[in-house]
């Protein structure tokens, strides 16, 4: 991570590579409208983040647009910035990759997104041109993110994401009550009048997260699941899941998150539910029950077909992998991954949707190669492939977002909500955060809770 550092601090010095829109915008206190401020939550360093005031944005290049953001949220990721342990965050930045809103200003060349309308954005911002956007790959978009240690560590250029650190462009987030959106016309999707704020919001990209991590890895008729982590992606990947004909799903996790699973389930597969509490389980013991034997005891001796990642690297379970973390030794754990490997039948998939930032160490090989298991990076989920199916699937009565929201809170409280949410308090599952410009709240969504 020293050297990380040591490495974004050439990078300031001598510059991005050749930059296709605007980057490393991440506040808005040199670019923004002096004579305007507005409520925005930043980073203030390892473990701080703070709800300040700063200047409103305002139209920089000719495709941009200003959304006055009407929802926004907390995602699991975003305690990544918190903890520290995503490089290249500078004090101030403005965070939050998921957001909604009513369109305020408008850039002479946007050409299909219209003042006064509801748009949701997408987490990463595409050029809608690119060699991978062509595909509706949007997340791997080839001219959105300049940031050159992005290339040199992952081999290639991955698209700009919004309030996610300077690797991913430098853009300023939407937990704020305005967000300046590049490219508004690739990267806003209009929000149908019947369709709430409180179900949109989650177009942006807990929905398309969860869809592409089993659209991704691949799951079958009749296919036993296991989900990693029962957080909000890993809850809508169960109910995906089913969708595509899973005959069981386990979740994987401890509480309270495996209560707030067991009473959302939708009753009518409550058949296919099981839950695995891994803090009963031992680790790392071979004479005694683990997640690993769990699995093969749940799945008719052999492991399910299919394990799906939504938890994250960063979180170590045993000594080996925290003393290598702290010392720097590795950037993420491997102990998940080689549960799934471990777990799934021969020839089973494993897919990776929980962030992870760079290195890892003590992986499984040889079960995986001997076994033939097919590990799978289901990257940053590329929203615009997903968000008009998923859109419609929410106006049919199909795909209920609401199931996940356990909160609705306040802007001038998203410092505290922070906290509660990393300390997994008040079972917080997913919260709908409002801003000044919020729409009443929608029938069956929570009510408002203040800190």
């Amino acid at each position: 991570m020293a050297l990380a550092q040591a490495a974004y601090g050439v990078e300031k010095v001598v510059g991005n590579g050749p930059e296709f829109i605007q980057q490393d915008v991440s506040n808005y206190n040199k670019t923004g409208d002096g004579s305007e401020m507005m409520k925005a939550l930043v980073w203030q360093g390892k473990q701080k983040v703070e709800v300040v005031e700063v200047p409103k944005p305002k139209i920089l290049e000719d495709q941009d647009v200003i959304l006055k953001v009407t929802g926004t949220t907390v995602c699991g990721s975003d305690l990544h910035l918190l903890h520290g342990v995503v490089m290249q965050m500078n004090k101030g930045d403005i965070l939050g990759h998921e957001f909604c809103g009513i369109v305020d200003e408008v850039g002479p060349a946007v050409t299909k997104v219209k003042k006064g309308k509801r748009y949701v954005a997408s987490f990463q911002i595409a050029c809608g041109d690119c060699f991978y956007c062509k595909q509706k790959l949007s997340s791997q978009c080839e001219k959105t993110n300049s940031n050159t240690q992005t290339k040199a560590m992952y081999g290639a250029r991955t698209a700009a994401l919004f309030g996610y650190s300077h690797l991913t462009g430098g853009f300023a987030g939407g937990q704020a009550e305005y967000v300046r959106v590049p490219l508004a016309d690739v990267n806003l999707l209009e929000i149908p009048d019947d369709v709430p704020d409180e179900k949109a919001l989650f177009l942006s990209d807990v929905l398309p997260t969860a869809y592409n991590a089993v659209k991704d890895t691949a799951v079958y008729p009749g296919d036993q699941v296991a989900i990693f982590g029962a957080g909000p992606i890993g809850q809508m990947a169960g109910i995906y899941a089913v969708g595509e004909g899973a005959s069981k799903v386990i979740f994987i996790d401890t509480e309270p998150r495996l209560s707030f699973i067991q009473t959302r389930w939708p009753e009518k597969h409550r058949d296919k539910l099981v839950l695995v509490d891994f803090k009963t389980l031992s680790f790392g013991v071979t004479n005694k029950e683990t997640v690993v034997s769990k699995l093969k005891e749940l799945c008719d001796g052999r492991g399910p077909d299919v394990a799906i990642e939504c938890a994250a690297g960063e979180y170590a379970k045993g000594w080996m992998h925290w003393i290598e973390m702290q010392l720097g030794a590795e950037t993420d754990t491997s102990e998940i991954l080689n549960e799934m490997i471990e777990g799934v039948r021969n020839y089973g998939r494993a897919g990776i949707t929980g962030v992870y930032v760079g290195y890892t160490n003590h992986l499984n090989i040889g079960s995986l190669m001997q076994r033939g298991i097919r590990l799978i990076g289901n990257g940053q989920a590329p929203v615009h492939k997903y968000w008009v199916e998923l859109l419609e699937m929410i106006q049919k009565g199909e795909l209920d977002p609401l199931q996940m929201i356990s909160h609705r809170c306040r802007m001038e409280d998203m410092d505290k909500v922070y906290m509660k949410f990393d300390h997994k308090e008040d079972g917080m599952q997913k919260v709908f955060v409002e801003t000044k410009w919020s729409f009443p709240r929608a029938e069956g969504s929570p009510e408002l809770t203040t800190y």
